[in-house]
């Protein structure tokens, strides 16, 4: 008898409920958390301006400030999914949650550009492992078969973060001396920081650390989750999935997908911290002056879409190859950069960025499905975390290079083409390694299906 064999039955509908009421329970949680996660990472961003200007910031300086937050980052990320193993999701994640929030409201009343970058090397330190451990936690819930719809469900909330955030900053900045009596860009950091421990605590007071601590399941759902999750398990086992901690950290085929999802996020971090300064050096775009709240708002805009984006191709691509689904939307994404090079004025090149942001982002929600399929148990939590560590030095080292570029050139033209050219590289590893990689669930569904007639 097989292992999927012994997997209680259910049906179609009955399953597709269960699927929308695990959903609906941790969700709405994990999402807000990720959100806020988002929001202070491009918080940044949106004080570029009134900061560089009290802080004495050069845009190298400024660059090296958004990159440093991924030292403690990438150095913390597979011990605290390691620790999320062992303390259970909803410590571990409530924990990384508050500790980066307190960070946040220190680095509102910091006073000098050395108290700037000791801030972000902590705040790395404070939040590694919350996107690998979310990424984790998905996959203690969501067998494959539905593991492509939750995860393009879930990573919306990146988009979502810029949405929310853009609009709460330029509140901020235009109100937050007032309404606080400090600079806006402090009450920024002082106000996002509090809302963040606040959903911390939500987190710890909510969030089940697994189906087996879900009261709100029923012992059947709770079964024929629980058998579906192992069943898969012990296939892709079977079929070349690493289980093992050293066997991940070790893999090549773990290191070539790491260094895909580099290139698919090599822009984003660029991107969200000088889009509203690249959007200012522009000529005026729809009358409005340049200037931190107008550039703010209109960096926004490139998030909508990919919010849309995100939606059409998540249901388009769960119906293809995990390779496929994000390799298309890269190509995408390549063609809105090069095209943003060659925008003569502001309108063009917001449109130009749209489609490089949607399709960046797009690519971002569909590669997670390979590593879950490639990988298993405690092979999985190192491996999960080694491939996000190793792309955050996306952001170690892109936002340094595009401000040291801007002011060598005066331009970010070169900046955009560079992070195109490693797209393509990621594009390659994708359709070689990650095609092998992919093999691993196909031949378990192949077994399954076989099992099964």
């Amino acid at each position: 008898m097989t292992n999927s064999q012994l997997v209680p039955t259910m049906g179609v509908e009955t399953e597709r409920r269960l699927w929308r009421k695990i959903s609906f329970r941790i969700m709405p949680i994990i999402g807000l958390a990720f959100v806020v996660s988002y929001v202070d990472r491009a918080n940044l961003g949106y004080v570029a301006k009134s900061m560089s200007a009290d802080l004495g910031l050069t845009a190298t300086a400024f660059g090296l400030a958004g990159s440093l937050f991924f030292i403690g980052y990438i150095l913390m990320e597979v011990p605290s999914n390691m620790m999320l193993q062992r303390f259970g999701a909803r410590v571990w994640i409530s924990r990384i949650i508050i500790s980066w929030g307190l960070v946040t409201v220190v680095t509102g009343f910091i006073e000098s550009t050395t108290q700037l970058l000791i801030a972000r090397i902590v705040l790395g330190i404070a939040e590694a492992g919350l996107s690998a451990g979310i990424i984790l936690y998905l996959t203690y819930w969501y067998p494959k078969r539905a593991r492509a719809w939750a995860m393009s469900t879930f990573f919306l909330m990146i988009p979502i973060g810029s949405i929310v955030g853009s609009p709460m900053a330029a509140t901020l900045l235009t109100w937050g001396q007032g309404l606080l009596g400090i600079a806006g860009w402090r009450s920024l950091f002082i106000v996002e920081g509090a809302l963040t421990i606040v959903i911390g605590i939500v987190v710890l007071a909510f969030l089940p650390d697994g189906p087996s601590k879900a009261k709100w399941l029923s012992s059947e759902e709770r079964a024929f989750l629980e058998a579906s999750l192992e069943a898969e398990r012990v296939e892709h086992t079977a079929h070349g999935a690493l289980t093992g901690v050293r066997q991940a950290l070790t893999s090549g085929r773990i290191w070539a997908l790491a260094s895909a999802f580099f290139a698919v996020v090599f822009g984003l971090y660029p991107l969200a911290f000088f889009l509203p300064t690249m959007i200012d050096t522009l000529n005026n775009t729809f009358g409005a002056k340049p200037g931190d709240v107008s550039g703010v708002l209109l960096a926004a805009i490139p998030y909508y879409v990919a919010l849309l984006a995100m939606i059409v191709w998540g249901r388009v691509g769960a119906r293809r190859s995990a390779v496929f689904a994000t390799t298309v939307p890269m190509v995408i994404g390549v063609i809105g950069l090069v095209s943003a090079t060659l925008a003569q004025n502001g309108a063009l090149f917001i449109v130009a960025v749209c489609v490089s942001v949607a399709g960046m982002y797009s690519a971002f929600a569909q590669f997670w499905r390979i590593p879950a399929i490639a990988l298993s148990g405690a092979g999985a939590a190192a491996g999960i975390a080694l491939i996000n560590s190793v792309s955050n030095t996306s952001g170690l080292v892109g936002p340094y290079i595009t401000g040291l570029i801007k002011d060598q050139t005066g331009s970010y033209t070169l900046a955009l083409l560079l992070i195109a050219a490693v797209m393509i590289v990621g594009i390659v590893i994708l359709l070689t390694v990650g095609r092998r990689a992919e093999k691993v669930g196909d031949n378990s569904y192949l077994a399954e299906k076989k099992a099964n007639t």
